[in-house]
């Protein structure tokens, strides 16, 4: 329990940051005088460099130890932070919080693979699971009243200052309580993957957000997609040819773990654009203060607060079906409301919707995570906890890039007096991306949840346990 609770500190600061930082982006836009795309880039910088390094951190844990590579994650974090504080333009910001993710990718999934490792027992796994989901939903109930806070009172460098002391106490703890671990065949690195990776997300990221200002025909915009078309091509060519890939795609023969995958990309491009969307509504559009903004959205995060270790619990006795169920519907209802019903202009339904959608989060973390590592041999388990985070972060990043695209596009041009009034229609679109969203967690979620599924993840451990080349020495042994 010691191990756990250190372990879900370092999910404390990730997510606190996040949350925090949502809250913050309008005094940040004002202090920097930055457009849509500003804010749009103080959010994915992190979250790229983050989904692209997570599956590096977790091979390399594993092959070199996960206690040594989580210690230098909070090290690096807590500079970052510390750094991120003193930005003096939004071009200071942007890289500092590129070295906050170098950091925040070895601590997420690093630390899903020592809770693994500690918590063999499937049940108790999936109750540790559901409180490792629980902290989500404390940094989303903490971080817009401690963000409002401390943007009206000190201003939004404050922010950065929460994650100095929690680093370093976790740092501490972490040197002296928790037990080092490693994998039983340690994996060899993989540059090529790694960089296929690296251009695939940060080509594809720049098109979306750059091209309403730029424009679909725009060389630019051409070239960057191309290039992300090119490095998805090379990747599934190349990957398979490895004997240890940076990505097993051998993975992605298991039903569930696929639909997991899908589910992570889907519910957190959902929560990403739900709290960009409603952080410029709330302080834009309605003029309301950072710390009113914050109040306005707890009841969505103290729904994700009190479903996420209920959904631990579900998982672990009835397994992740009615969990997704409850997720995806409760999802796909909040966006609904906003796309077709104008919930931002009626108090009540905006409330509605964000009850709604904290219910909806709160259900969909525990089954991610229990689904992405159940079945998978321990030996793997760094690596399967990395692509499922990796899949988050992907979502974040694209959940920022489409919707912020969307509205960018919607209020072009649009004066500084008609901006609450053109703000609704113009987000319509994007409301109506986050519905589908949900609805893709229910359906994924159903499709993906059943026997035949746990069955293909029976046979992929089975596949990833055996050896890759067989010699005739071996097979007539």
């Amino acid at each position: 329990m010691l191990i756990l609770a250190i372990c879900c500190m370092s999910l404390l600061i990730v997510s606190l940051d996040n949350t925090v930082l949502n809250v913050a982006l309008p005094s940040m836009q004002k202090e920097f005088h930055a457009g849509v795309s500003g804010m749009q880039w103080t959010i994915d910088a992190y979250t790229l460099v983050l989904a692209s390094l997570l599956m590096l951190s977790g091979s390399t844990a594993d092959r070199v130890g996960r206690r040594r590579i989580f210690k230098l994650g909070l090290i690096v974090f807590t500079i970052g932070s510390l750094l991120c504080s003193l930005a003096p333009n939004l071009e200071s910001l942007v890289a500092f919080r590129m070295v906050q993710a170098v950091g925040g990718s070895m601590l997420n999934p690093v630390a899903m693979s020592i809770i693994t490792n500690t918590f063999t027992d499937p049940r108790e796994r999936a109750r540790a699971i559901g409180v490792w989901g629980g902290v989500v939903g404390i940094s989303m109930a903490a971080g817009p009243i401690v963000g409002g806070v401390l943007v009206e009172s000190v201003g939004w460098r404050s922010i950065f200052w929460l994650n100095l002391p929690i680093g370093l106490l976790a740092l501490a703890l972490t040197w002296r309580y928790v037990p080092e671990s490693r994998a039983p065949k340690p994996r060899r690195a993989d540059p090529v993957g790694q960089l296929l990776i690296i251009a695939l997300l940060g080509s594809l990221t720049y098109a979306i957000i750059e091209v309403p200002s730029a424009g679909w025909d725009s060389p630019q915009i051409l070239a960057f997609a191309a290039i992300a078309v090119a490095s998805l091509a090379a990747l599934l060519v190349y990957e398979p040819r490895r004997a240890e890939p940076l990505i097993d795609l051998r993975f992605f023969r298991s039903a569930p773990f696929s639909g997991a995958t899908v589910i992570a990309v889907s519910a957190f491009s959902a929560l990403s654009g739900f709290l960009f969307l409603n952080t410029l509504y709330l302080q834009n559009a309605r003029g309301l203060s950072a710390l009113n903004a914050g109040l306005y959205m707890l009841p969505m995060a103290a729904l994700t607060f009190v479903c996420a270790p209920l959904s631990g619990r579900l998982v672990g006795s009835r397994g992740p079906r009615l969990s997704l169920l409850i997720a995806g519907v409760a999802m796909a209802a909040s966006g609904l409301l906003f796309a077709a019903f104008d919930a931002e202009r009626t108090t009540a339904l905006l409330f509605t919707g964000y009850v709604l959608f904290g219910l909806g989060f709160g259900m969909v973390n525990a089954p991610i995570t229990n689904t992405a590592v159940s079945g998978m041999p321990r030996s793997q388990a760094g690596v399967a906890a990395a692509v499922a985070s990796t899949s988050r972060q992907i979502g974040q990043t694209l959940g920022v890039a489409v919707i912020g695209a969307v509205l960018a596009g919607g209020m072009a041009g649009v004066a500084s007096g008609a901006y609450a009034d053109r703000f609704p229609d113009a987000a319509r679109p994007a409301w109506w991306i986050i519905t589908g969203c949900g609805l893709s967690v229910l359906g994924v979620g159903l499709a993906t949840s059943g026997r035949w599924a746990r069955e293909s993840a029976r046979r992929t451990a089975q596949r990833l346990q055996a050896p890759a080349v067989q010699t005739p020495a071996d097979a007539n042994a």
